[in-house]
């Protein structure tokens, strides 16, 4: 697979600031996500905290999943538009964090999580009938199956406080890379009316259970 200089340039970017927050607890303070931070006017850390990682495991699965899925971006659009969809799925993620939240002033968070589902669910809305293969189920599973149902999880992990995950930015990062790809390829909507439907799904089932206070 030939990588674009784009996602090399992502890979490494991560890869980098990564390893100098594994080995500067005073770097990976300062520009993790945190709420309290960001209320004081530390905005660089929306950005910041999505090159950030926990550790080498949580760097290799989101780069791999990038690895993976960036390449079926960047056939239909370019290096630039790939780019924008990865930068807005990140503060995409990054905000709906701070939405969710607001009130919870030690909440802090990292990784690349939010704009690699941007791009994971931007593949999904540009390919529907890729099928993917994951680790622990022997058969191949459409990819837009994959996709909500990864949403609704995400949905699930947030009401339960599943795990120490930020399910929050995953789901801003899909919302991110679900709205930028149908602005850059509004040909779509014709193209698969019933995927862009299917896919906008869980966003929908999100804020109405967000509406009547259910999450």
């Amino acid at each position: 697979m030939n990588l674009s200089i784009a996602i090399i340039i992502i890979i490494a970017a991560n890869v980098i600031i990564s390893i100098k927050g594994f080995n500067d607890f005073s770097f990976f303070e300062k520009y993790k996500f945190n709420i309290g931070a960001i209320k004081k006017g530390e905005h660089i850390r929306h950005l910041s905290s999505g090159f950030l990682h926990v550790d080498i495991t949580h760097l290799f699965f989101n780069m791999f999943t990038l690895y993976i899925f960036a390449p079926v971006v960047i056939r239909y659009f370019n290096d630039t538009k790939f780019l924008i969809i990865y930068f807005v799925s990140l503060l995409f993620g990054s905000f709906l964090s701070l939405g969710f939240h607001k009130d919870e002033y030690h909440y802090s968070a990292v990784g690349a999580s939010g704009a690699v589902t941007g791009i994971l669910y931007s593949a999904i809305l540009l390919r529907p009938d890729m099928d993917l293969m994951l680790f622990f189920i022997p058969i191949p599973i459409p990819a837009y199956i994959f996709g909500i149902g990864y949403l609704l999880y995400s949905i699930y992990g947030m009401k339960s406080r599943l795990g120490n995950i930020g399910h929050t930015a995953h789901f801003g990062g899909a919302m991110g890379g679900y709205a930028t790809t149908l602005m850059l390829f509004p040909g779509l909507i014709s193209q698969h009316p019933l995927m862009v439907i299917l896919l906008a799904v869980p966003i929908v089932i999100l804020f109405a259970l967000e509406k009547m206070g259910k999450i």
